[in-house]
């Protein structure tokens, strides 16, 4: 449950439960009130179990002392907002992101955009281990942030055009806020499961996978769009169509951003993690930036951002870090609109502009089924195994292999037990080749499937 930058578990009697949410919500307010935080906003995605962990929580932060503002249901992202917006240091969103009906989970936060990392988590879960609490008696009060945030992040952008396009957010929580603001953009918006549905009855919110993809090309295509956006049940992810519904897998759409931030930023830094394509470095070279891979984890990443001055980051996943003109945290909303401004510069359609950027043989992000016991020793072991075949291998999150035509990664996944996987190439008999040879080292581990998915449900 306590994983590398958040909680998540299944809603079950001995995972997460009012109770453990409650327990949850001690353990954190104590953690704040060790370091003399006393107020902390509260929001819950729309998951059926999500209200009532949001209650559970907020009953553990009050009675350690900790003053709650509750903003009630709202994406992830409008919580780090809100933090901005209210100046509270303390966060808590109930959330599983991306992951299937039946997950449920919490991102804390400790400071503006700052969300806690293993090691304070571990902290978080040795309070709760010991009952070493705190004792107090916190406030409560309401706060409605839609339409000033929505405010906020229109008045950070300029578009110049008008366009058709297909929002899918999968009956994510993302829907009715989504919609209302990029309807003010004056783009003709056509609605694709954007109503709120906690059973996910179409497919699991997530353009990191096939399944929402194609759905959402298929629909774009049927109603004569520009282009189509995909988003993950929270809301903190953008998946990005052409008008041909061909899929632009983040990597190649961070392209197009990065190129909008350089161009107002010359030399700017710009972070990437260890699953983009090497098209995506080679560009930003190319339009004068310097580019920066680093761990994959919205975490990770903020932390690198903040280190490193850095002006936009991207993973493979679709979460979209803008500094430059805002905060600095993950928000695929404003990813959505950033990519509209820089289409409004634009006299070509998508495809014709994604045809221009430089390209190689990939595949989606790929999800192999295996446990939370398994997933490190594997990856630790193959990681091994490459360097000692005289493979370059980057091993600051996983192993990302290189060969003569491309390369392959595996990885642990940070909230689920899986491994996940990607590889690309200048062919696709080379990447064929690459797979062929992950294929057959994994195949000899008993802990993990034979089977790999790329559907993302």
């Amino acid at each position: 449950m306590f994983r590398e930058y958040d909680l998540r578990g299944r809603e079950a009697d001995d995972e997460l439960n009012d109770s453990s949410m409650y327990y949850i919500g001690r353990g954190f307010g104590t953690y704040l009130r060790k370091r003399n935080i006393d107020t902390a906003v509260v929001g819950h995605d729309a998951r059926g179990t999500s209200e009532s962990f949001h209650k559970s929580v907020i009953k553990g932060l009050t009675e350690c002392g900790i003053n709650v503002v509750d903003i009630g249901t709202v994406t992830t992202p409008m919580g780090y907002w809100a933090q901005y917006f209210l100046k509270v240091k303390g966060l808590v969103t109930v959330t599983a992101s991306h992951n299937p009906v039946g997950w449920n989970g919490v991102k804390l936060g400790s400071d503006l955009s700052y969300t806690l990392l293993t090691d304070e988590l571990q902290e978080v879960y040795t309070i709760i281990e010991k009952e070493e609490f705190t004792d107090g008696k916190g406030s409560i009060r309401k706060e409605h942030i839609v339409e000033p945030y929505i405010k906020d992040l229109l008045s950070r952008v300029k578009i110049t055009k008008k366009f058709k396009v297909l929002v899918n957010t999968g009956n994510g929580t993302a829907g009715p806020v989504h919609v209302q603001t990029l309807k003010r953009t004056g783009s003709d918006i056509v609605e694709h499961f954007t109503n709120v549905d906690s059973t996910y009855p179409n497919y699991t919110p997530n353009p990191d996978g096939t399944s929402m993809m194609e759905d959402t090309g298929k629909q774009t295509v049927r109603n004569g769009c520009d282009y189509g956006f995909a988003f993950d049940g929270d809301g903190d992810r953008l998946g990005l169509v052409d008008e041909k519904g061909n899929t632009i897998w983040p990597d190649r759409y961070i392209i197009l951003l990065s190129r909008l931030v350089l161009s107002k930023h010359p030399g700017a830094k710009i972070i990437f993690d260890v699953k983009v394509s090497e098209a995506l470095p080679e560009d930003i070279k190319a339009h004068g930036g310097i580019p920066i891979m680093w761990k994959t984890g919205h975490s990770y990443i903020k932390s690198k951002l903040a280190e490193e001055k850095a002006a936009m980051a991207g993973e493979m996943s679709g979460h979209i870090f803008f500094v430059d003109d805002f905060y600095g945290f993950d928000d695929g909303l404003f990813a959505a609109l950033k990519m509209m401004e820089y289409l409004s510069t634009q006299e070509k359609t998508l495809s014709d502009i994604i045809a221009g950027t430089p390209y190689y043989v990939s595949t989606p992000t790929i999800q192999v089924k295996t446990t939370d016991e398994d997933k490190y020793k594997v990856v630790e072991q193959l990681t091994a195994e490459f360097k000692k075949d005289g493979n370059r291998v980057v091993d600051i999150n996983g192993a990302r292999v290189y060969f003569d035509d491309g390369w392959g990664l595996v990885r642990a996944s940070s909230n689920t037990p899986t491994l996940v996987l990607r590889f690309e190439a200048k062919t696709q008999e080379g990447l064929d080749k690459i797979k062929a040879i992950f294929k057959q080292r994994l195949d000899r581990f008993d802990v993990v499937s034979k089977d790999w998915d790329s559907t993302g449900k």
